[in-house]
């Protein structure tokens, strides 16, 4: 494996001699605007000590993947685990925290689902239709967004309509049965800017039982494919009501269907693993999701104003085998809140939000005969300052949330840079909680005297550009985790886990853009997890490596290179091979996917991606399968 991994580096860096296109493929990290980290618009550079990572339109289009949990694989400080292919259930772990210390926005709204254990964010039929980019913002920012920020927040961005009226349609296909249809139309006219994009896909798929694992039961047939479906239609419309009043709007549905496999204590154990293996094997998930948000904008200089709306309504119904139902659960998240920007000064902005969000969980389980019905809110209001002057910026903030179980929170971050010619010192210190979940609270194994869970968090590091053509940087980052809620097996109820979790390590990379057609980028994360017993967190890697090539040939040709590496992970406690022996650590993997695309003429556009190409054999946990080397092409036209 070591000998691919060198010939796929020296290959990348041989080619960076000679190249001589027009078009720069990227740039530097620091130089793209940004939202997330201040809740205002700044460049990475502005926005203070925050450690921040942008996943450009450009970059989606280079990887040539579908899903946004693909897509986010490899940036540093980020793991993502999935319990089988396309559909199947996804859990997002930054600096090693657990996957409910994550929040995730679409557009800014958020997406935990409140009917999730612990109102985790599943990214398993996120799409990257019709996204203009990622933004990724590591260490605690519930300071700025609340509930679920004790670790970082994922940002998914809806591309904005700008310039002349444009339409595109495309299709593509490949490995696994999988097809995809899409087209859209973005633009700009008069005082109405609009993007609109809808995509069909669906994919025969691959058994979610692993079938080349010899350590789990196969009598249920776990060479079954286990099918997925996915429909998705978003929206991005903004109005100029006046040159200072903007109304706009973003929504997206999601609608999806993921075909699974029975399952056993010792793991995955097939489409059938009852008397009758011979029988239906209609176990599925259907799964519908609408996200929204209004916002009024309103620009009396030096104060803008932002009134608005979010709301998150998800709705997942589960089947056996026998096509009948057999849970039932239904998450919403409604949001009414004002923000305002106040730049009192050139080098000063004060902005201050007031909120209040009310969430929902309706579950029954026809099964076991239980259900939940519950619903909480919580009001919010948030201080920030960001000042500079010459090369120092200094970012602050406090906030107040009032939840109606546990009362009053108080959180709180302060996040300094300076630079100093090419190399720009960065810090941030701040804290973060999550709220019980609904059913961490109120369902039968609830416990309604729950705290939140807590976090406080510090990260430091340097960046330097070394000169016209190379960038590196690390940063060093430790969290604390308090009052962790888990489930606790002797009384059958969550409960707060006494002592203290920790995580911390390193993050770094490098970036190098030898000419105006050939990016490089190579990305190192070290983290070491420990539970209040000493005992690292599950599936979450220690040493994990990334590798990325983009390499424009000529104005029409663009090639692509990925590789990623991921280390040794401990599982859970709980996981059985079909002997009752644990199933121990998970192996390392390394990774190598190709991507490329070919321009024939003005309006036409071919492309394709080969992914997994040595075709690794690996798990992101136990016995769940994942794809074998697969090829797709597909081809766009635009007009």
């Amino acid at each position: 494996m070591n000998k691919k991994v060198c010939l796929l580096v020296a290959v990348g860096l041989l080619t960076s001699s000679g190249l001589l296109a027009e078009e720069k493929t990227k740039s530097f990290t620091g130089q793209e605007l940004v939202v997330t980290a201040t809740k205002t618009v700044n460049s990475i550079a502005d926005a203070g000590g925050s450690s921040v990572t942008v996943i450009t339109a450009e970059d989606i289009k280079n990887s040539g993947q579908q899903t946004v949990e693909e897509v986010i694989k490899g940036t540093a400080g980020i793991d993502v685990v999935a319990n089988g292919g396309l559909g199947s259930t996804t859990s997002v772990f930054m600096r090693g925290a657990d996957s409910g210390s994550t929040l995730v926005l679409v557009d800014g709204v958020p997406v935990n689902d409140p009917s999730s254990s612990s109102r985790k964010a599943d990214l398993a039929n996120l799409m990257v239709d019709n996204i203009e980019r990622i933004e990724i913002v590591r260490g605690p920012v519930s300071v700025l967004y609340g509930s679920n920020a004790m670790a970082g927040v994922i940002n998914i961005i809806t591309r904005r309509g700008s310039g002349a009226p444009k339409a595109y349609a495309g299709v593509e296909g490949g490995s696994y049965g999988t097809w995809k249809a899409y087209t859209g139309v973005q633009g700009k006219k008069g005082a109405l800017a609009y993007s609109f994009d809808m995509s069909r896909l669906k994919s025969d798929g691959f058994s979610i039982a692993d079938d080349r694992n010899p350590r789990i039961p196969h009598e249920g047939n776990t060479s079954e494919r286990d099918g997925y479906s996915n429909t998705t239609i978003s929206a991005n419309i903004g109005y100029e009501i006046s040159k200072r009043v903007r109304l706009d709007t973003t929504l997206r549905y999601i609608d999806s269907m993921v075909e699974l496999d029975d399952y056993l204590w010792a793991g995955y154990a097939g489409d059938r693993s009852d008397a009758d293996p011979d029988g239906r094997k209609d176990n599925h998930t259907d799964s519908r999701r609408f996200i929204g948000r209004v916002a009024l904008k309103i620009d009396t200089d030096p104060l803008l104003s932002t009134v608005y709306y979010n709301f998150s309504d998800e709705r997942r119904d589960i089947y056996d085998n026998e096509n009948e139902k057999t849970d039932l659960y239904k998450g919403n998240i409604h949001e009414v809140g004002w923000q305002g920007d106040l730049s009192v000064a050139e080098n000063n902005t004060l902005t201050a939000g007031i909120a209040y969000q009310k969430e929902n969980a309706d579950t029954e389980s026809y099964l076991y005969k239980s259900s939940l019905d519950k619903t909480a809110g919580m009001s919010s209001v948030f201080l920030q300052d960001q000042w500079k002057t010459g090369g120092l910026k200094l970012v602050s903030a406090v906030r107040h949330d009032e939840h109606e179980t546990f009362g009053g929170h108080f959180t709180w971050r302060v996040a300094p840079s300076f630079n100093v010619g090419s190399t720009t010192f960065k810090a941030s210190y701040g804290t973060g909680f999550r709220a019980p979940s609904l059913y961490e609270l109120y369902s039968d194994y609830g416990n309604a005297n729950l705290e939140p869970e807590r976090s406080r968090g510090w990260d430091t590091g340097v960046e330097h550009r070394f000169s016209g053509v190379f960038k590196a940087g690390v940063t060093w980052f430790r969290t604390d985790f308090d009052n962790r809620i888990d489930f606790d097996w002797l009384t059958s109820k969550y409960a707060q886990v006494p002592g203290m979790t920790r995580t911390w390590g390193i993050e770094s990379f490098a970036e190098w853009n030898p000419s105006k057609s050939l990016f490089l980028t190579a990305q190192y994360t070290w983290t070491h997890t420990e539970d209040a017993d000493g005992n690292p967190l599950v599936r979450r890697p220690e040493h994990k490596v990334s590798l990325s090539q983009t390499w424009k040939v000529n104005e029409k040709l663009r090639l692509g290179t990925s590789l990623l590496w991921v280390g040794e992970r401990s599982e859970i406690t709980y996981a059985m091979d079909k002997d009752g022996n644990p199933a121990g650590n998970l192996a390392s993997y390394f990774l190598v996917n190709l991507s490329g695309s070919y321009r024939i003429g003005k309006n036409l556009e071919l492309y394709g991606r080969v992914d997994n190409l040595f075709d690794e054999y690996y798990e992101e946990a136990w016995s769940y399968a994942v794809p074998g080397r697969s090829a797709y092409a597909g081809i766009k036209v635009t007009y």
